[in-house]
């Protein structure tokens, strides 16, 4: 027995399944279970390959509409020149604003390595400029000749 559901959405009540697949069969449609679960299973006479399309184009419209977030890369140097700077910081305002994280590198060379503090105070420079509409998702760390830190957009 199975509660049984006709192509127009009229509940035709419980019928042996034998009598629902003949009836499915007639209206040249398929008999397809919709509430495996329930007692007894609910089914429903429709066509399969037209509610398979529907979902397909269901999923594919959900897809089309969600935001992939993706991880933008800023390269600077730590003793970078004043324009210079607010040109790469109109460009990390420009990802977040897009809903982009933002990975800040620091490519330190030769003799830039014995001075560090400049480049983690261009980070912090950075990071306070930007903290109104970012929050630090991973802290300045350095690896290599190299000093990166990510920044996340906020909300």
């Amino acid at each position: 027995m199975i509660q049984l559901i006709d192509v127009e959405g009229v509940n035709l009540g419980q019928i042996a399944t034998q009598e629902a697949l003949a009836m499915a069969e007639e209206a040249g449609l398929d008999l397809v279970e919709i509430v495996p679960t329930a007692n007894p299973p609910v089914c429903k006479i429709l066509d399969l390959g037209k509610l398979k399309y529907e979902n397909q184009k269901k999923s594919a419209e959900a897809r089309k509409r969600q935001k992939t977030i993706e991880v933008k890369e800023i390269k600077m140097r730590p003793n970078i020149d004043a324009h210079d700077y607010e040109t790469k910081m109109k460009a990390v305002r420009r990802f977040f604003d897009d809903g982009d994280k933002v990975k800040v590198t620091l490519r330190f060379r030769g003799r830039e390595m014995a001075h560090q503090e400049l480049g983690m105070r261009l980070l912090n420079r950075v990071r306070e400029e930007t903290a109104e509409i970012s929050k630090v998702e991973a802290e300045p760390k350095l690896e290599g000749r190299q000093m990166m830190m990510v920044l996340a957009p906020r909300g």
